[in-house]
């Protein structure tokens, strides 16, 4: 099998205005349809819909000023897994079967810090076992397992895209693609700035120091994940 005709493995990421609504999760589960019909081996990772984990977080503050942070790792994480177990049932609807999988699940072992931990080894050992059995993975973004106490941990808001980035690094995938509501990395704010130009591409220390900067099309440590262990990233639409 020469290299054009050999299946990609792909990690795909949503983010959560990309899964807000029923609807929305049926279009997102009619794309990864596509691509695993077009013979590719697929992962995705998935956030919450829409404003779930702002909820949460409200709901947490009006039963406790101050929650503790073990327990507030546990409420916000769940947000992620309804987006995974929704985007399955709306897959295996469409005639493919999927298993969605939470951090711990997947093999994303962290620090221990609450709220805002970090990946230091992935063991996707049960990925690699559904993908060979024919399934699309889906994986709760922003969470995993502390290595040490064993309790479910978040990695920080928009931690998803490190996530996917970390899991397409594990994994060996072709290409990890971000699917967001803007159409791609530009030079500037286009909201704010009528000369912004659209990147065709970007070197990883330029996407470094735009996130730096502020830029919210790709967090910070995924772009650091994917400098370490070269992973090409694809900033996609979803509306494309």
């Amino acid at each position: 099998m020469n290299e054009s005709e050999r299946a990609r493995r792909i990690v795909a990421k949503f983010g959560g205005s990309s899964v807000a609504d029923a609807a929305s999760i049926k279009r997102v589960a009619a794309r990864i349809v596509a691509a695993k019909q077009a013979g590719n081996e697929v992962v995705v990772v998935i956030s919450a819909m829409g404003d779930t984990t702002d909820e949460l977080m409200d709901l947490a503050l009006q039963v406790s000023p101050q929650p503790q942070p073990r327990e507030l790792d546990m409420l916000l994480t769940t947000g992620e897994r309804q987006s995974a177990a929704l985007l399955a049932m709306a897959m295996n609807d469409l005639g493919v079967e999927a298993l969605s999988y939470t951090g711990s699940q997947a093999g994303v072992i962290t620090t221990a810090q609450h709220g805002n931990a970090r990946i230091i080894d992935i063991t996707p050992g049960r990925i690699e076992k559904s993908l060979e059995e024919g399934y699309v993975v889906i994986v709760a973004g922003f969470q995993g397992v502390s290595q040490t106490t064993k309790d479910i941990t978040t990695l920080g808001r928009g931690a998803s895209d490190t996530t996917a980035v970390a899991l397409a690094a594990a994994l060996g995938a072709d290409v990890c693609e971000i699917y967001t509501d803007v159409d791609g990395v530009y030079t500037a704010d286009p909201n704010l700035c009528r000369t912004a130009r659209k990147l065709d591409r970007i070197t990883y220390d330029e996407m470094l120091e735009l996130s730096s900067q502020g830029a919210k099309v790709l967090q910070i440590r995924s772009v650091e994940f994917a400098k370490k262990f070269n992973v090409p990233v694809r900033v996609r639409s979803t509306c494309s």
